[in-house]
């Protein structure tokens, strides 16, 4: 049973210049080291870690915490499958506070936007 969604959308130009201008501040407080060399091996990273950074923020709304209860961007992380397919690994905070529901989550992207989709099921 669906409890609760969450959706967001990023603007790929809006993550590469945060990359531009923080570098490794900003990928470190936003992404775990697997999420920054998944991505960084990619021919396009910003499109990879902006639809990470969408999925995240799906994921907090999904939850209805923000970034609040201590739960961080590092709380979160997407992972992929051998075929491609996201899923989240959740840090004990968030895992908490959702108690034995499930995250599944969709995402995608083009040059321009990254655009993901959260759904906390039972």
């Amino acid at each position: 049973m669906v409890n609760s969604l969450g959706i967001d959308i990023v603007e790929v130009k809006r993550v590469k210049n945060l990359m531009e201008r923080w570098g490794d501040r900003f990928l470190h407080r936003v992404f775990t080291p697997w999420e920054i060399a998944y991505c960084m091996g990619k021919g396009s990273p910003e499109q990879s870690l902006a639809a990470r950074f969408a999925a995240k923020e799906a994921i907090l709304k999904a939850v209805g915490t923000g970034l609040s209860q201590g739960i961080r961007w590092t709380s979160m992380e997407i992972v992929n499958d051998r075929n491609g397919r996201p899923s989240v690994k959740l840090g004990k905070r968030i895992q908490d506070k959702i108690k034995d529901k499930k995250i599944l989550i969709s995402m995608s992207h083009t040059k321009k936007y990254a655009v993901a989709q959260a759904i906390l099921v039972d």
